[in-house]
């Protein structure tokens, strides 16, 4: 099995991913080290907080340039935040710039329900992501957020759930991957989805 680099930019719950890691037999290390980053077979991004923040620290610290650079090369996750922080900007406190890797904007969730949204929802999947392999359609996963991604090209779009509305949920383009929830936390079905995406560079 190949090495998968956890980024490290201040923020998010990098233990917590690299232990679900450690569960499935993957290597990883957990950096802010270029280096690494090339070295590895696969990126995870994590991310919890405000989006202006943790874009604010991936800039200082150098970090965007080199997920932008191996995004042409293996696979990146996004998880959470760090989903969020794919897209080309986002609304959250004020209007700041995302990688751009998924075309879209975050902003606000539209829902009557109560934000933020913390709980265990289903999945409808879409466009034959290869995250979800050996999962049914309803998988229940763990959220926690009060702002979500709205993409631009549906195709992007890799699977949503149902919050008083439909919520973006998960991406894929090329490369990319991003997870709204948190695989980490959700159990079964988000080791599957960690073990089916440890597993794309093979």
């Amino acid at each position: 099995m190949g090495r998968i680099a956890i980024v490290d930019y201040g923020v998010g719950n990098l233990k917590s991913v690299a232990n679900a890691l450690e569960i499935l037999g993957f290597s990883s290390v957990i950096s802010a080290d270029s280096g690494e980053l090339e070295r590895a077979d696969a990126i995870i991004l994590p991310g919890v907080g405000a989006f202006p923040d943790a874009a604010e620290k991936l800039r200082a610290s150098g970090l965007d340039r080199d997920i932008l650079l191996q995004a042409e090369k293996k696979p990146i996750l996004g998880i959470c935040l760090g989903m969020q922080l794919l897209f080309e900007e986002s609304s959250e406190v004020r209007p700041t710039a995302g990688l751009g890797l998924i075309p879209g904007r975050v902003d606000w969730i539209k829902t009557e329900f109560k934000l933020p949204h913390i709980g265990w929802n289903s999945l409808t999947f879409q466009n034959d992501c290869p995250l979800f392999q050996g999962l049914s359609d309803g998988a229940y996963v763990y959220f926690v957020h009060s702002y979500c991604g709205y993409a631009a090209r549906e195709l992007d779009v890799a699977a949503r759930t149902d919050y008083g509305t439909s919520v973006v949920a998960a991406v894929h383009r090329g490369n990319v991957y991003g997870c709204q929830f948190h695989p980490e936390k959700s159990g079964t079905a988000g080791l599957q989805i960690l073990r089916n995406f440890g597993e794309l560079n093979q």
